[in-house]
């Protein structure tokens, strides 16, 4: 069984100037659902294309549609498996953002830490059997993380669900969530080209705005959109 992850963020992740940070995806359970997914979204983008007269080369993201047009892009995702991170970024330690390394080293925490969690929802929920999951592939928009860092993500990854965790306040080691994990696979890439990352797009956004109008409940309310905040 593999695993097919699709995200980006929204928000800047710059505590002087911003009260929250976003990351938002779409998750699915075989590479037939997700190819079935793009096709249907691609369908919804041909017809907001049509009613805001847009060429088939205008890319339709978040800020590049109306707010009817991109709640109706929005509700095309209702029954896909959806996630994401509030990270409040007022109640983050001050050295968090004393540079570029230990800022990408929190947002790659963060980014783990709500993918974990949407996958022991599904876990629990018998969606996935943890024995049965071989690989997972991550795709992420190409403007998420620094060139040197994307491959910090995919050690942290690996890390947490492949090989397991050893937390040392603690002195406690976590199993690994995949037992049977073989490879994670991280990419970046332009939204342009990948139809599921402009979903992700749409659904990262959506989240921030419903943070921002105290609307999380409308989100929340559905199964399918696992949400958490840190810290």
């Amino acid at each position: 069984m593999e695993l097919f992850v699709y995200s980006d963020e929204s928000g800047v992740f710059d505590k002087a100037h911003n009260e929250i940070f976003v990351f938002g995806g779409v998750l699915f359970l075989s590479k037939q659902d997700k190819d079935i997914a793009a096709r249907k979204y691609k369908h919804v983008e041909k017809i907001v294309r049509k009613n805001e007269h847009k060429d088939n080369f205008y890319e339709l993201k978040a800020t590049t549609v109306n707010f009817k047009d991109r709640n109706k892009i929005y509700r095309s995702l209702n029954k896909l498996e959806k996630f994401g991170v509030v990270v409040h970024q007022q109640r983050i330690l001050e050295k968090i953002f004393e540079n570029k390394k230990s800022k990408q080293r929190y947002l790659d925490y963060a980014y783990k830490i709500c993918l974990k969690r949407k996958l022991q929802y599904l876990i629990k929920n018998n969606n996935i059997d943890p024995q049965e999951v071989t690989g997972i592939h991550v795709f992420a928009d190409e403007h998420t993380t620094a060139t040197n860092g994307r491959y910090e993500l995919q050690e942290a990854l690996e890390q947490e669900f492949k090989h397991g965790t050893y937390n040392w306040d603690y002195s406690k080691f976590f199993e690994p969530l995949f037992p049977n994990l073989e490879n994670v696979e991280v990419s970046y890439c332009n939204s342009e080209k990948i139809t599921l990352i402009r979903a992700a797009d749409i659904t990262a956004n959506k989240l921030y705005r419903s943070i921002l109008k105290n609307k999380e409940s409308e989100l929340s309310k559905h199964n399918n959109f696992h949400i958490i905040h840190l810290p």
